[in-house]
């Protein structure tokens, strides 16, 4: 008895933490459907005509575009460049691995602001003219994804064997970059896919680089709501609800995929 009391306790608990964080989202989308809602206590009307403007904006589907394009391209990036770079220091060269936990803290450690200031001034003139471009974002975001890809990366190595798995393939006749795609790499590729869906999280969100160093030029999805927030805040819901939607949909689509 005392253990179904405990289950139901948990339970309940849980549901009501739930549903203190659905409350603020919950409220923005009846907002986002309300035709007028001002003076009184409830909403005149109900309306899709906010999502309507929205979806039928060429500006915002252009933001969509760019702020999933660009996410995209830096995490597939991101995989190529980290992961054996990764395996290489851990398997060939463990002493660097100090050093490449430094540079890991670094996205932490500088903020956002400060590397932008920094980078205005190295990339907005010539030879290396990339500020208001895609490019310069795409370096910034690559050292967004760096610290989650590395910390999941490495702690999936040092969960397995690797020494003992590339000496058994290297006895079966593979040759070490054999090993790493067919035996390494399936191994870590639950831990490699949750930094990517986190990454993912933080980069279709950024604001702070794509508004500073690329802006109207290249106008992404957080860009766009800044620059919309002077509209209609029924218009501005409809924008955040949809923004939730489309990262809730890929999120569960990755994760069916990964399964």
């Amino acid at each position: 008895m005392s253990t179904k009391r405990a289950m139901a306790y948990h339970y309940s608990v849980t549901c009501f933490i739930y549903f203190l964080l659905l409350i603020p989202l919950l409220a923005t989308l009846v907002y986002s459907l309300c035709d007028q809602w001002g003076a009184t206590i409830l909403p005149s009307g109900f309306t899709f005509k906010w999502y309507i403007q929205l979806w039928t904006d060429p500006r915002f589907l252009t933001a969509l575009y760019h702020s999933m394009t660009l996410a995209v391209g830096t995490l597939i990036l991101s995989a190529v460049l980290i992961v054996p770079c990764v395996f290489v220091v851990f398997y060939y060269y463990p002493k660097l691995d100090t050093g490449l936990n430094i540079l890991t803290l670094l996205p932490f450690a500088i903020p956002p602001v400060v590397s932008s200031v920094g980078l205005l001034q190295l990339y907005s003139d010539y030879p290396l003219l990339l500020t208001g471009t895609p490019w310069i974002l795409v370096g910034c975001y690559v050292g967004i994804a760096l610290p989650f890809i590395y910390r999941a990366v490495n702690n999936n190595l040092r969960a397995l064997n690797v020494h003992d798995l590339m000496d058994a393939a290297r006895l079966l006749g593979a040759s070490s970059t054999q090993a790493f795609f067919k035996l390494i790499l399936p191994n870590i590729r639950k831990g490699l896919m949750a930094s990517l869906f986190l990454s993912f999280s933080f980069l279709i969100g950024e604001f702070v680089f794509a508004n500073l160093l690329a802006g109207a030029n290249f106008e992404t999805l957080q860009v766009y709501l800044y620059n919309m927030q002077q509209n209609s805040s029924h218009f501005t819901s409809a924008l955040v609800i949809s923004y939730f939607s489309i990262t809730l949909i890929l999120t569960l689509l990755a994760t069916r995929f990964n399964r």
